[in-house]
């Protein structure tokens, strides 16, 4: 058995059957392979639940051997939907050894007991929505995407400064207070993306996702007015519900970012300044909204955001709360989900409880059995713990998807200068740890409304970051620093659209946006002034994953990464697609065994054939491909 090349691997199916997370009461075989040489006497596995102090023991069973290594196995049921976390003890005649987790997968032998490996058990009653990992999304920030007219400047509940020009950079300094007040509106609306539905087909686009879209009183809109109302300078109810019907027509679905971990300052529900007719929390302890938050001292002292007196803190699980937001009939998620949309995405889901969450969940699937539910998690959202408590995203009934940062990170570094190796252990992590419907369905980022936008990561120098804010607002890339940027993008852009899970494009990305930090990354769509070499890049990658069945469902196999050089193949019964990409600066040469014809999907890599008809691609610098491969047996 030529992969049994160490004691132990999580990874590989001759340790561990079934591979990754396992479904509640599914069996499960364990097996060890030690050197016949060191003289075993006795093996066991070790097993504790996240949620147990103290670790079961189980003994192993002589099962044969396989070349000059015994074989331990253990075959049990997995238990209750949770975390677990093993290791294996081994007794020789001369001393007792621990094997325990390693970079890789692989077991490390050690004296004492030490990181023990993960294994996710999760309800495999609950079925993820996975239609989201299938298609496209693009990411829209309400404000910046499109308008369809200069808003009027007087007329709204609270103050707004609008940009006449679309163009403008969005304001960025403090008052003389120190505040920024981010009242600042350039007029972006639903009319204004119903207007470009055929925009987002070109790109086969398949998902719309808005960031908040209710009424406010910033222009992010992550400080809630009204969650019922549609921010009257985006539009109406109306608005919206032809939004999602004509996106239908296309094939599009459309999801919203739901902020229930706090509300507005300037909200109908804390009211503070008074601009809203109803008697809110800040206003009158007898105020049905009252009972939504924590004051230790009403009405200046309560619990806030991070502190951030504008976005005070609701109770999640208080019921007058649950009743508004999730259980009642026209509870917000059953009232928007009515109105059209097809799911849900959790800001700060990590602050969300967990109860709050699987509440939600099934609210929506109440109102549409297929209903998404994607959280905002920044890490690994399989063993992440909040506020001291381990999170159980992923075992049933909660959420269908987190956005990926992992992933994001992973590239990012990779495409600055990490080696390939790095990427691949944070992917093959996430994959081993999270339910595979979980993994194929992700929502793979590289640029956020909270995060520098590519371009300008891969073009920008440290050194900018200890420059003035001033500085990287008016900071462009151009010449050959922006080419440099634009190849890395390239690269990157292939990696998120030929791994598991939803290519997710921050709107403008693909017209080469640029922008450090918000606002600067909230700039306005380019319209007139695209970068088409960027755009037709991902109009092609659009159409390269849309048409591909190994890319939507195809299984995942890294095949090489090596400081610079990172390939992997997606392939399905009836389809092999191979990824390659080198970061380098110099030419490389990959060898494709049993390969028939090898046909370029994604540029136009060289490819040779050799004397024994072996056939090898060159890598140019700097460069990325998808090749489909043809091969004998097919």
């Amino acid at each position: 058995m030529s992969e049994i090349l160490s004691i132990y691997c999580s990874r590989l199916e001759a340790y561990k059957k079934p591979f990754g997370a396992v479904k509640a009461g599914d069996d499960v075989e364990i097996c060890i392979y030690p050197r016949r040489n060191t003289g075993v006497l006795h093996a066991e596995f070790i097993i504790k639940a996240d949620n147990e102090n103290e670790p079961k023991y189980i003994t192993m069973q002589w099962n044969g051997y396989e070349g000059y290594r015994d074989c331990y196995k253990v075959n049990f049921k997995a238990g209750n939907a949770g975390l677990y976390w093993y290791a294996f003890k081994i007794i020789t005649a001369y001393d007792e050894y621990y094997i325990v987790k390693n970079p890789g997968g692989y077991g490390d032998v050690r004296k004492d007991l030490g990181d023990m490996f993960q294994m996710t058990v999760f309800d495999g009653q609950y079925k993820v929505a996975d239609w989201f990992g299938q298609g496209i999304t693009y990411n829209i920030f309400p404000d910046r995407f499109c308008r369809t007219e200069v808003p009027k400047k007087t007329g709204w509940r609270t103050t707004r400064n609008i940009h006449e020009n679309w163009s403008d950079i969005p304001v960025y300094l403090p008052d003389e207070k120190g505040e920024i007040w981010n009242n600042d509106f350039f007029g972006g609306s639903i009319k204004g993306v119903i207007s470009k539905l055929d925009y987002l087909k070109s790109l086969n686009v398949k998902t719309i996702y808005f960031n908040p879209i209710f009424e406010a009183f910033s222009n992010h809109r992550y400080d809630t007015g009204n969650y019922k109302n549609i921010d009257p300078m985006m539009g109406t109810e109306e608005d919206f519900k032809e939004l999602c019907s004509k996106a239908k027509q296309y094939g599009m679905r459309v999801i919203l970012d739901g902020v229930f971990s706090h509300t507005g300052y300037d909200s109908e529900y804390f009211n503070a300044r008074n601009n809203y007719d109803s008697v809110g929390a800040y206003q009158s302890k007898d105020s049905k909204y009252y009972s939504w938050y924590d004051f230790s001292e009403w009405p200046n002292k309560y619990s806030s955001w991070w502190g951030i007196y504008t976005l005070p803190q609701v109770n999640e699980m208080n019921e007058a709360y649950l009743d508004y937001i999730i259980e009642g009939e026209d509870s917000v998620i059953k009232h928007w989900l009515n109105a059209g949309a097809s799911g849900w995405r959790l800001d700060v889901a990590d602050e969300l409880p967990d109860e709050f969450i699987a509440k939600l969940n099934a609210a929506a699937r109440s109102v549409k059995s297929d209903a998404l539910v994607v959280g905002e998690v920044w890490e690994d959202a399989s063993n992440k713990i909040s506020y001291d408590v381990r999170r159980k995203y992923f075992q049933g009934g909660e959420l269908d998807s987190v956005m990926n940062y992992p992933l994001r990170d992973g590239v990012l570094a990779y495409l600055c200068g990490a080696p390939a190796e790095e990427f691949m252990e944070k992917m093959e992590t996430l994959r081993e740890n999270y339910p595979t419907a979980v993994f194929y369905n992700l929502m793979n980022i590289i640029s956020t409304h909270d995060t520098p936008r590519a371009l300008t990561l891969f073009g920008s120098d440290s050194s900018d970051w200890s420059q003035s804010r001033d500085f990287r607002a008016h900071r462009w890339l151009e010449g050959d620093e922006r080419e440099m940027a634009k190849r890395k993008l390239f690269m990157a852009a292939v990696i998120q659209f030929t791994m598991p899970g939803s290519p997710t494009i921050y709107y403008g990305d693909e017209a080469g946006q640029q922008g450090y930090e918000d606002p600067f990354n909230r700039r306005t769509y380019p319209w007139g002034n695209e970068d088409t070499e960027i755009l037709e890049f991902y109009k092609k990658l659009g159409e390269v994953r849309s048409s591909s069945e190994a890319l939507n469902k195809g299984q995942l196999r890294f095949l090489e990464a090596d400081n610079g050089v990172l390939i992997y193949e997606r392939q399905t019964q009836n389809e092999q697609m191979l990824i390659l990409v080198n970061r380098g600066y110099e030419a490389v040469y990959y060898a494709v065994e049993n390969a028939k014809k090898i046909i370029p999907v994604l540029g136009e890599p060289e490819i040779y054939i050799d004397e024994d008809e072996l056939q090898s691609i060159a890598l140019e610098a700097e460069q990325a491909y998808i090749v489909k491969i043809i091969k004998e047996d097919n």
